[in-house]
């Protein structure tokens, strides 16, 4: 019977401008049908992907139209290190844009996180690998809402234009 050997708590940058969504999925084809349902979501989004591979060569595949976001979504998927696991940035679209075209990708078995607060994802390893048992998006809440901050929630959603 395997055991924990090593627990890591990886740090992932979330650039200003940039939205980070974490992932699990199953198959080298992900890369591929990732960056399918990203560039059909919108013409202006821009975007980096990275997925590792945990079988054959095991490398981290990419993809993108934005150079910069590659290379950020290459270096985050290969410091988390675990097999299957997909890292994406987005600029120019929020997750809420992607997430249902993501989730609709055969391969994609979970979600982890999708969003702009600063992340930390929770790494275990063994002596087969490593893996994601949790991450921790933002920060820990403080309290219950107040009338006065649901007032606020409900202006501000209308006047993004998410509700009407």
């Amino acid at each position: 019977m395997g055991s924990i050997k090593k627990m890591d708590v990886i740090d992932v940058p979330v650039p200003q401008g940039t939205n980070v969504i974490l992932g699990h999925s199953h198959f080298i084809k992900t890369v591929e049908d990732l960056y399918e349902a990203l560039i059909t979501s919108s013409t202006s989004i821009r975007f980096g992907l990275a997925f590792n591979e945990a079988s054959g060569d095991r490398l981290v595949r990419s993809d993108g139209n934005d150079e910069e976001l590659i290379k950020l979504a290459e270096e985050v998927a290969l410091k988390i290190g675990a097999g299957h696991t997909f890292v994406i940035y987005l600029k120019n679209a929020w997750p809420i844009n992607v997430l249902n075209a993501i989730k609709n990708v055969q391969e994609v078995c979970r979600i982890y996180t999708a969003t702009a607060n600063p992340v930390q994802v929770i790494v275990a390893e063994t002596d087969q690998g490593r893996a994601v048992l949790g991450v921790v998006d933002g920060f820990t809440t403080v309290g219950i809402e107040t009338q006065d901050h649901k007032k606020h929630r409900h202006e501000f959603l209308r006047k993004i234009g998410y509700k009407r």
